[in-house]
């Protein structure tokens, strides 16, 4: 009687969470992923025994650590890649705002572990760097506030996030970590960009940015230390590029061979900023192509995925994440053959770091969200007579 009355409800069959995720999910950019972390093992077997000899550890310390951070971080980037936009959106601006607090208490609270710039938190048993988690969630948060401003009647989105960004790129400045400010700043410019953001008022940005690079030339003898360092036609040999610089130019194509580097004895970061020298040490040229040829397809596939997205937010959010990404990998090695100056910045999912792991898990886990295929039809059929 009551079907009579009401009529039936219609049973809706989903496929169960799973076998979705995996059908819709880049199959390529998650390989690369794996790829890249099994690199990072690989190299991290080479690179860190000399460091831990010398810290009295055992010889597999850092490997080990390294194995327990990189397997928390591929559970966090498969938890985060199976969620739909709307929680990654929720959950990344909640950590954002977390990561936010954490870097402005930084020079209360922060310790330099002797390097000269204020960016850690000690926990005891391992350390803490609030920048590296701050870069995922204020990409998706600037997204958001960008999208918001291009519905009708919405906020000053572009305002909001560009007011955000400074604030961001002066605490950063001030730790000094001149490299994430950087990344920061180059990822809001491609959101904005993509956003439809006039090329006048990205240029007058850009000369701001020139400026600000003047001034903390002149007022931070950190900085210019590493310009200097970089401008000079002469290469110390017993400096950090120097190792870095001789240990890429004796692989030549194919390396020197399995365990038979020298770099990593005399590198204090070739298992971090400087891993890739002790892949070119040893493994040669052709490894290193490899790695970047990994890269490349991430951040192409990604971005080739998200031209065909119709939501403004998952299309600026996944830019700016693949950018980011990209970026970061380009500064690392730019560095290790003096291309760009000094920045200490790891290369992502190969360098050693937790922090740096677990947050690029986040981060790419988020990039994997926004590019999974969904029911949407073309971005060009929007641009057809009729719609």
């Amino acid at each position: 009687m009551t079907e009579m009355v009401y009529g039936t409800a219609p049973v809706v069959h989903e496929d169960p969470v799973l076998p979705r995720w995996w059908r819709t999910i880049d199959k390529w950019t998650m390989s690369c992923i794996l790829l890249l972390f099994g690199i990072g093992l690989l190299l991290g077997l080479a690179s860190s025994p000399p460091l831990a000899s010398k810290n009295g550890l055992e010889p597999f310390y850092y490997v080990t650590r390294q194995a327990f951070f990189g397997g928390m971080a591929m559970i966090v980037m498969f938890a985060f890649s199976m969620m739909s936009p709307q929680v990654v959106r929720r959950l990344a601006v909640l950590g954002f705002l977390a990561a936010f607090v954490a870097l402005a208490f930084l020079p209360v609270f922060g310790t330099d572990f002797g390097k000269g710039a204020t960016r850690w938190y000690s926990l005891g048993f391992a350390s803490f760097q609030p920048s590296e988690f701050l870069k995922p969630g204020f990409v998706v948060t600037a997204a958001w506030l960008m999208a918001a401003a291009m519905q009708v009647g919405g906020p000053p989105g572009k305002t909001y996030s560009l007011v955000l960004t400074i604030i961001i790129v002066t605490l950063l400045a001030l730790q000094p970590d001149f490299g994430q400010a950087c990344l920061i700043l180059f990822a809001w410019g491609v959101m904005y960009f993509v956003g439809g953001a006039p090329m006048i008022l990205l240029l007058v940005l850009a000369g701001l940015v020139v400026a600000a690079g003047s001034f903390a030339y002149a007022n931070s003898e950190h900085f210019a230390r590493r310009i200097d360092g970089f401008l000079s036609p002469d290469l110390d040999p017993t400096t950090q590029l120097g190792y870095a610089t001789n240990a890429i130019r004796e692989g030549g194509f194919f390396g020197v061979g399995v365990g038979e580097g020298q770099v990593k004895w005399s590198l204090p970061d070739a298992h971090t900023d400087f891993i890739i020298a002790v892949a070119a040490e040893e493994y040669g040229l052709i490894c290193v192509l490899v790695i970047i040829a990994l890269y490349t397809v991430i951040v192409v596939r990604s971005l080739m995925r998200l031209m065909k997205e119709r939501d403004p937010f998952i299309r600026l959010a996944g830019t700016g994440l693949a950018c980011a990404f990209g970026v970061q990998a380009m500064i690392n090695m730019g560095v290790a053959v003096r291309l760009l100056p000094a920045k200490g910045m790891t290369l992502p999912f190969v360098s050693y770091g937790g922090s740096s792991l677990i947050a690029g898990g986040i981060a790419v886990g988020m990039l994997l969200a926004f590019t999974r295929s969904r029911p949407q039809g073309e971005m060009e059929d929007l641009l057809r007579p009729g719609r």
